[in-house]
């Protein structure tokens, strides 16, 4: 019986994919590079936004950790104007506290970047636990972080289902022995998921409102 839901942040809760590729864009300028596509920008976010200045660079370019850093610089200052929630997200979120599930976030973007969005399109007694890369914990699909959350809410990992929109998303809920929900909304195609172990799909909010509910 499940008892919390973990859910990833990035293309998840969030289409946080535009105000991403802005200010990745931005970085890249500063140091004379090329600027990537929104379709680049999704196949690079999921692994930490250092990885993420990595694959944005010309390989071996020697400006990794100063872009990396102004790039967490304009993302701390402007990182939401474009940023959206997806349809029926607000009122199965709810739903699923109401029932009196734990709701719990695990994410590889910067826990201070993590919190200050998140207080932005949710209101602050939703999440019981927010989990972001503080350098604590290895980032996903290492399960450190969702274990730990899972202690924090003092559930057993069997006790919790984690949802993603990534491949890191499907292996953390293998590694960390919760029942795995891959979303279709993301920036990942069913494909790429399935490769990564994944076998239970939603397609939109209320697809994973009925699954959820099925196991709780």
């Amino acid at each position: 019986m499940l008892k919390a839901v973990f859910f990833d942040l990035d293309g998840t809760l969030l289409d946080t994919v535009p105000d991403i590729q802005a200010c990745v864009n931005l970085a890249l300028a500063k140091f004379g590079c090329p600027p990537i596509s929104y379709e680049q920008t999704c196949s690079y976010v999921g692994d930490g936004a250092k990885l993420l200045i990595e694959r944005a660079l010309p390989q071996g370019s020697p400006d990794l950790d100063a872009c990396y850093e102004f790039f967490r610089k304009e993302f701390a200052a402007d990182s939401s104007e474009r940023t959206r929630l997806y349809p029926d997200e607000m009122q199965v979120l709810r739903a699923l506290k109401e029932r009196g599930l734990r709701l719990a976030v695990v994410t590889n973007k910067p826990q201070d970047a993590a919190e200050r969005v998140l207080a932005k399109f949710f209101p602050a007694d939703l999440f019981d636990f927010i989990g972001g890369d503080t350098g604590m914990f290895p980032c996903k699909p290492d399960p450190s972080l969702a274990r730990y959350g899972a202690l924090k809410l003092r559930v057993s990992p069997a006790e919790c289902a984690f949802v993603g929109d990534g491949e890191t998303d499907a292996r953390v809920a293998v590694n960390a022995g919760m029942f795995g929900v891959s979303v279709l909304w993301g920036y990942r195609t069913r494909e790429q998921l399935e490769q990564a172990g994944a076998a239970t799909f939603a397609g939109n909010y209320l697809q994973l409102q009925k699954i959820l509910e099925k196991f709780s």
